[in-house]
C-alpha cells in the first residue's frame, strides 16, 4: 500500500519562514559578542568601588614586599645593597671604580655624577644618604660662604700670647691634656720663648692637627729678645748652646768653616755631612752671617 503526504501551499510557506528564522538565529548567535562590556548593570557603582578596593590591597601588598631602606653611607654601598635600591650593574661598577681610586663621595649630587643614576632614583634614595659629621659641617660652611656672596662670616677670636699662655689654658684645647701642656711649656723654656708660631709643631708627640687648633687661639705676640750669633765668629761652645744645634753638629760647622775660610750663606751649610737641611730656617732665627 502506498501513502502520499499532501502539503498545501500555505504549509509550504510556513516551512520556508521557519527555515529563515533558524538561519537568522544562527547568524545572530555567530556574530553577536555576548562578552561585550557595553551592557549597563544596575550595580555598576558597587562593582567599581569593589575593584578600587582590590587595587588598593594590591598596592599595599607591594609596599609590604618592598625592602625597607635604612640610612647608609653611599661610599660603602655593596653590590647587593645597590641592587635592592634599583641600581644597574653598570652604575654599581662606576661607584666601585671611583672608590678603588681611594676617592670619596661627599654629596648626593656627586653620587649621581659618579654613578650616572636617574633623577627619579636619586630622589628616591638620596634622603637615606648619611655622610660623616665633618662632611656635613664642611658642606654647611660652604653653603654659608655661598649665601654671603663669597664672604665668610667668621667668629673673631682674640688670640692670646703663646709665650704667656699657661698649662691650664692649653688644656682647654681639644687634644691637649696634662702631659702635652707641660711638654709645650717645657719646650718653650728650652727655646727661651717661641720666636714663630711654627715652632709649636716641633713639640714632641703633639699632633699637627692639634697644633693647628691651638694656633687658632694662641700666637706669638711677645717675641723674646735674643742676640744672634755670627756663624763665622761663634765658638764651638756658643754654637752648641744654640737651639737645633748640638755639640756634634757645632763641631762639623767649625771644621767646615775652617776649610772654606768663611761661610757666605745658610744654604752653604747643606754641604756639611748629615746637616739637618729641614731646620735651616729655624737655625737662621738664632744665627747671622756677617
Amino acid at each position: 500500500m502506498k501513502f502520499e503526504w499532501g502539503i498545501s501551499g500555505s504549509q509550504k510557506k510556513g516551512v520556508v519562514v521557519l527555515l529563515l528564522l533558524i538561519v537568522m538565529l544562527q547568524l545572530f548567535y555567530h556574530f553577536f559578542d555576548f562578552r561585550s562590556s557595553n551592557y549597563n548593570f544596575e550595580n555598576s557603582d558597587a562593582i567599581a568601588q569593589f575593584q578600587k578596593t582590590i587595587d588598593s590591597l594590591k598596592i599595599l601588598q607591594l609596599e609590604k614586599q618592598k625592602p625597607k631602606i635604612f640610612p647608609f653611607n653611599p661610599n660603602y654601598l655593596t653590590d647587593y645593597k645597590g641592587y635592592t635600591l634599583g641600581m644597574s650593574v653598570e652604575e654599581i661598577d662606576r661607584l666601585r671604580q671611583f672608590r678603588d681610586k681611594n676617592k670619596f663621595i661627599n654629596s648626593a649630587k656627586e653620587f649621581q655624577q659618579v654613578t650616572k643614576i636617574s633623577d627619579s632614583l636619586l630622589k628616591e634614595i638620596s634622603p637615606f644618604f648619611k655622610f660623616p659629621d665633618w662632611v656635613v659641617k664642611k658642606r654647611s660652611r660652604k653653603n654659608a660662604f655661598n649665601s654671603n656672596n663669597g664672604k665668610m662670616k667668621r667668629e673673631v677670636i682674640e688670640k692670646k700670647d703663646l709665650n704667656g699662655v699657661t698649662a691650664e689654658e692649653l688644656k682647654r684645647i681639644k687634644g691637649i691634656g696634662e702631659k702635652l701642656s707641660e711638654r709645650i711649656i717645657k719646650y718653650r723654656d728650652i727655646l727661651g720663648g717661641f720666636l714663630v708660631d711654627e715652632q709649636l709643631f716641633e713639640v714632641y708627640y703633639l699632633d699637627s692637627l692639634v697644633a693647628k687648633r691651638a694656633l687658632e687661639y694662641f700666637t706669638v705676640k711677645t717675641v723674646p729678645s735674643i742676640t744672634k750669633l755670627d756663624i763665622n765668629m761663634a765658638t764651638m761652645s756658643e754654637l752648641a748652646s744654640t737651639p737645633y744645634i748640638n755639640y756634634k753638629l757645632a763641631k762639623k760647622i767649625v771644621t767646615y768653616r775652617s776649610s772654606v775660610g768663611m761661610i757666605s750663606s745658610f744654604d752653604e751649610l747643606t754641604k756639611i755631612e748629615d746637616f739637618p737641611a729641614e731646620k735651616i730656617n729655624r737655625i737662621a732665627l738664632y744665627l747671622t752671617i756677617k
